[in-house]
């Protein structure tokens, strides 16, 4: 999507099919830290899932190896905190599923590449996406 930067052609897509949308911009995310979870043959780790942080997660994370909670300012990374939305890699989101706590996915901003890795089914557990018409979240009374 072009409105955070995003230096692709449009070409990618999310795992409904759609063009990508936005991951999140406060922390500045993915792996091109263009707001999108695209990817390339340069992003070995597959950081494709637009994932909400769960305090669950970044503990999860931290304890097979995946400090997302520490700064890097020399890689640009700013530490995270419960609420922020991050891509985060396909084989550690699919550890954590495994393991009980995975964080929430916005599947709308999940890179299609994520199926080649995991079943979408897996990710529409978790899914939090907000439906375009909000009007279908209302209570019918």
């Amino acid at each position: 999507m072009a409105a955070f930067g995003h230096p692709s052609d449009n070409s990618d897509r999310n795992v409904l099919g759609e063009s990508l949308e936005p991951c999140g911009t406060d922390p500045m995310t993915g792996f091109l830290r263009d707001g999108c979870c695209t990817t390339g043959p340069e992003d070995i780790g597959l950081h494709t899932i637009c994932a909400v942080m769960t305090p669950e997660f970044l503990e999860h994370q931290r304890s097979i190896g995946n400090d997302l909670i520490t700064p890097m300012p020399q890689y640009r990374f700013p530490g995270l905190v419960p609420g922020d939305r991050w891509c985060v890699t396909a084989r550690n989101w699919a550890i954590a599923f495994n393991d009980g706590c995975a964080a929430p996915v916005v599947l709308a901003s999940t890179n299609q590449k994520t199926l080649e890795v995991i079943p979408l089914e897996w990710l529409q557990q978790l899914a939090i996406d907000v439906p375009p018409d909000l009007s279908s979240l209302l209570d019918p009374d």
